[in-house]
């Protein structure tokens, strides 16, 4: 079978032919017919994760995929062959670039049935991250007002969605010309990044959750808008000790991490707020969630441009680089 592999790091990813691979009895096999190109998959190539989550080489890469079902393990009873599914299978190197891939039944869930296979390969990351932040982290209720970054990017849109249907009241910040979409995906409240500094904008508001994308200096700005006893979620960083803490990481390792959030921690203390950083699990569970979800009409994932997986090197570029209108996506 063809595979998307990393050969070293900081290299551009080589497409070899490996053997198909065989499920253990935990697992099932699975066709892949879309796999998904994220920013993780280029930081992992260039090592920003080799800490985390180290590399041997070749490696097959690649988190978030949709196919088929051809063949379960011996201990699998929720899937059978011919199912159509999709999964987050996780960065590190975990595989989805490759024609079949072996993936552990916990961590899938079957595709959504109102959307087209294209569809459902852009939303696990998406999706996970929204479920994961407003509802595992944020425990978002009925009432509650949430604070959105970068709206009209994957993550911001499927979060706004998901937020609504919780009952909140949604802020988000994004650029102007993207503002009638937003208002359709359900934004209540809208600030044009480009031409207003949100802090200002929204002085003396206090938000039960926010959700940074963003990090840097929107990340501590936006601790001062959030409500004694809120939460300030983000996900490009700083990693603080909880998350060190949960991938059981070792002593030094979690010193350096506590080290890196140090300062946006103590201001979230000043401000008597948490910050917790979110790097999503693998979840068949979640994933099953949000696809009743998204048959219901919540989650409506937008799909950007399509490669053939010989182009995968310009998928990665093209998403890091390129500000695609919706998930890149590779066709094996």
């Amino acid at each position: 079978m063809r595979t998307g592999v990393l050969t070293a790091y900081k290299k551009p990813l080589d497409i070899i032919t490996q053997p198909k691979p065989s499920p253990t009895e935990d697992q099932v096999l699975i066709k892949v017919e879309y796999a998904a190109v994220n920013h993780a998959d280029a930081r992992t190539r260039d090592g920003e994760f080799k800490a985390l989550f180290p590399l041997s080489f070749p490696q097959t890469m690649g988190g978030e995929l949709v196919g088929t079902v051809v063949e379960t393990g011996a201990r699998v009873t929720d899937y059978q062959k011919g199912d159509v599914v999709y999964a987050y299978v996780g960065v590190g190197g975990s595989g989805a670039y490759a024609e079949y891939v072996a993936v552990d039944a916990s961590e899938v869930a079957l595709a959504p049935t109102t959307l087209s296979t294209q569809e459902s390969a852009a939303l696990p990351v998406v999706g996970l991250t929204a479920w994961q932040a407003l509802v595992t982290m944020g425990k978002v209720q009925q009432g509650n007002s949430v604070l959105i970054h970068g709206g009209a990017g994957g993550v911001g849109s499927a979060a706004i969605q998901l937020a609504k249907h919780l009952g909140a009241r949604v802020t988000t910040t994004a650029s102007a010309r993207d503002f009638d979409y937003l208002k359709d995906l359900g934004a209540d409240t809208l600030i044009d990044y480009r031409s207003q500094d949100f802090a200002q904008e929204l002085e003396g508001q206090q938000f039960d959750l926010v959700l940074d994308t963003q990090g840097g200096e929107v990340l501590e700005k936006s601790l001062g808008l959030t409500a004694p006893g809120g939460t300030v979620i983000g996900i490009t960083g700083p990693p603080e000790p909880h998350f060190a803490k949960s991938l059981g990481l070792n002593p030094f390792i979690r010193l350096a991490i506590a080290g890196l959030s140090f300062k946006v921690r103590r201001l979230a203390k000043k401000h008597g707020v948490s910050y917790r950083f979110l790097f999503i699990q693998p979840s068949g569970k979640d994933l099953q969630r949000i696809a009743t979800l998204a048959d219901e009409g919540i989650f409506k994932p937008q799909v950007g441009p399509v490669f053939p997986l010989e182009e995968l090197n310009d998928a990665l570029a093209t998403t890091v680089t390129g500000k695609p209108h919706g998930k890149v996506l590779v066709n094996l």
